[in-house]
């Protein structure tokens, strides 16, 4: 019982520090990114940073979940983990952006195995009711995350140089593999390998991959339309077949009998929905206040705080406000307070008060916070004792492919919104564009065209913010079409 109780707390420690690191990704990246496009010249490949991690997260997701319900946890959340660590230890030597994108991708493969994992290994090792606090602690690594990785990407920025955003991983990754080999037993055997179904994964994998190219194709200063309809056309095959294959499948990857629910079905585009949003502060923030505010990373990042500070307060108020109100009327008003703080940032101008990205931030994340964390345990009670393993994959994936597709259409937005404010400012070029962007670089630029680049920049940012008004005016809708929910 001692040795359990250990090994229980072995695990524990290793899917908190995991849970940090895979998460952090985004934040510090994000911080960082301003500096590495300016670097690396890579403005017009920015988004493709975010959206190839997250896919590969998003691909791999069901993909771990169901050979974990087969081989056991342990040995695939190492595995994930051990690539985890090589990807990052790649990107920090990239020289170019291409090469960035591509060892995010191995990146990205590996950290796709650590929430569908940790989710799996708490529910092996703890029964229902103990089962909400450790996932509360889980969500709070994320927010610990969240909250110290614009600090310490700015930092790390400003005083070692944006490589040392991906080494800081090596350590810790190191240390969350022996803590998973030497103080955990997989208490989770599985039946042994069965045959995958690997027709599945290929097509969804061709799916999503397509889908993306899709928007970041648009996003080029040149499109090319006969490759645009190639891409367009392998989705639409892919998806079809998909769908085929997995209705057809005597073990699917995705059992469709779950989104027969109209409950799982709106929690689950809700969650895509608002992930998506946030996704937009935690890009765009950043950008904005170090190219039109000329702040250094470090306090560009610390915009981000407040969303972190209040995803950790309001879990503690989560079980009081789900016996006081229904899932539906609590979504309803907390997105309809969201989108008025939204709208704000679509008609903001240079004097835009500093302290009101601060507030938005913080309310962005209290709203994040409740809904996200409520809509996992609505689902978990919506499907049978035997789908709860995929019925929670299913939030992880939905939350990270919200966020790879939105990254990639926020990225399309802001290219072409700073593309058609060029045709007015003739005199800049995209090049000095993509110096102004960070505060580092933009002492090169002409006192001159100042003033055009921070017109051209803020209209590209209020584009952005515009469609995340209406993704918020989306999320509200849906969510009146939800059945009511007597109790969660």
């Amino acid at each position: 019982m001692g040795s359990l109780r250990k090994g229980k707390l072995y695990i524990l420690i290793a899917i908190f520090i995991a849970t940090f690191m895979t998460s952090v990704e985004v934040t510090i990246v994000s911080t960082a990114m301003p500096t590495i496009i300016s670097e690396l010249h890579g403005l017009e490949l920015q988004s493709w940073v975010f959206a190839i991690y997250l896919l590969a997260t998003a691909i791999t997701t069901p993909f771990y979940g169901k050979l974990s319900d087969n081989i056991g946890r342990k040995s695939l959340f190492m595995f994930g983990l051990l690539l985890f660590l090589i990807g990052s230890f790649l990107c920090g030597f990239a020289p170019n952006m291409v090469l960035l994108i591509t060892f995010r991708v191995i990146q990205g493969i590996g950290a796709g195995s650590v929430m569908p994992l940790t989710f799996t290994i708490i529910a092996d090792l703890w029964d229902h009711e103990q089962r909400a606090k450790i996932l509360a602690m889980t969500n709070t690594a994320w927010a610990i995350s969240a909250l110290l990785g614009p600090l310490l990407g700015g930092w790390i920025v400003d005083t070692l140089g944006w490589h040392w955003v991906f080494f800081i991983n090596v350590p810790l990754g190191i240390l969350t593999i022996l803590l998973t080999a030497f103080g955990y037993k997989d208490v989770y055997q599985g039946e042994g390998f069965k045959k995958l179904d690997y027709s599945g994964i290929i097509t969804l994998s061709l799916s999503l991959i397509s889908l993306l190219l899709v928007f970041q194709e648009l996003s080029a200063n040149e499109i090319s339309w006969g490759i645009e309809a190639v891409y367009l056309l392998i989705f639409i095959i892919s998806s079809a077949l998909f769908f085929r294959i997995e209705k057809r499948s005597k073990d699917p990857i995705i059992d469709f009998k779950l989104f027969g629910s109209r409950i799982f079905l709106i929690q689950i585009l809700l969650t895509m929905i608002l992930s998506g949003i946030l996704i937009s502060f935690n890009i765009y923030f950043p950008i904005w206040l170090q190219s039109i505010y000329r702040v250094p990373a470090t306090i560009a990042g610390l915009a981000l705080t407040p969303s972190s500070v209040m995803w950790m307060i309001v879990g503690f108020f989560v079980s009081f406000l789900m016996k006081k109100f229904k899932a539906k009327q609590l979504y309803a008003g907390l997105i309809a307070m969201m989108s008025l703080f939204v709208f704000p940032l679509v008609i903001a101008d240079n004097h835009f008060p500093i302290y009101a990205f601060y507030v938005i931030s913080g309310i962005i994340g209290a709203v994040m916070g409740i809904i996200l964390t409520v809509v996992t345990l609505l689902i978990q009670k919506s499907v049978t004792e035997e789908m709860v393993g995929q019925a929670s994959s299913m939030v992880v994936l939905a939350r990270t492919l919200g966020q790879a597709m939105m990254t990639g259409i926020f990225g399309l937005v802001f290219t072409l919104g700073i593309n058609a404010e060029l045709h007015h400012f003739p005199m800049v070029s995209f090049e000095s564009v993509n110096k102004f962007i960070s505060s580092a670089s933009s002492s090169e630029i002409s006192e001159a065209i100042r003033p055009s680049l921070n017109q051209i920049i803020l209209g590209a940012i209020h584009q952005v913010f515009l469609l995340a008004t209406i993704l918020c005016i989306f999320a509200f809708i849906i969510n009146l079409l939800s059945p009511k929910v007597e109790e969660i």
